[in-house]
């Protein structure tokens, strides 16, 4: 069990692929942080978003990220679904996000997801980001590549409601996809909160492929 209350955070990566990436994947970790930790500094990071999806994504990146003293957010234009084409360009940015940024905890897509673009993040999360701790996050989508997750951080359920009512209202652009509904990312959460433990009803579940203490 991962007790964010009795760990020492100063500074977040959080990197996603896409707008509405990172809400869904550890937006309710990050706010349970922010409560705790109140001064943290995160680096609030999208790799692909632009229009109304990037609108979309600096509105949500402020409301999940509200409450901290030091939040910046990056919304970049990398083309989405070629991110395996882009891969040197967003290496350079990587490699300037070391210099500029030193984190504690770095949050990115689980390996083994499906999606092309988030592969690439977390790979190169893992190629730039040697002597850091790495946590993975889960999408659910259409490929079914949900695997079996071995770090959970349990959630209070107003904060999983205002977690899945804020997905909701930032990302209207997502509306008409059959998978981007209140009962989907309910679902997840309360399914990882019954293999968290008794007591827990939800949680967010992440992978942990190398813990160094």
């Amino acid at each position: 069990m991962f007790h964010v209350s009795a760990t020492k955070l100063r500074r977040i990566l959080c990197l996603g692929a896409h707008s509405d990436d990172l809400e869904i994947g550890c937006g309710g970790t990050v706010r349970r942080i922010i409560q705790s930790f109140p001064r943290v500094e995160i680096r609030w990071h999208v790799f692909s978003a632009a229009g109304r999806r990037r609108r979309e994504a600096e509105r949500s990146a402020k409301q999940f990220l509200e409450g901290t003293k030091g939040a910046q957010i990056r919304i970049g234009h990398f083309r989405a679904s070629y991110f395996p084409e882009q891969w040197a360009a967003i290496k350079n940015v990587f490699e300037r996000t070391k210099r500029e940024f030193e984190p504690d905890l770095v949050f990115t897509h689980w390996r083994d997801d499906r999606h092309q673009d988030h592969r690439v993040l977390s790979d190169l999360a893992w190629n730039t980001f040697r002597n850091h701790a790495i946590l993975e996050y889960e999408i659910p989508k259409y490929d079914g590549d949900l695997g079996n997750p071995n770090f959970y951080v349990a959630l209070e359920d107003d904060l999983c409601r205002e977690k899945v009512s804020g997905i909701l209202r930032h990302f209207r652009t997502q509306e008409g996809r059959h998978w981007f509904t209140e009962d989907t990312f309910l679902a997840l959460l309360r399914l990882r909160g019954i293999e968290c433990g008794p007591g827990t009803r939800y949680a967010e579940a992440f992978y942990a492929r190398k813990l160094v203490v």
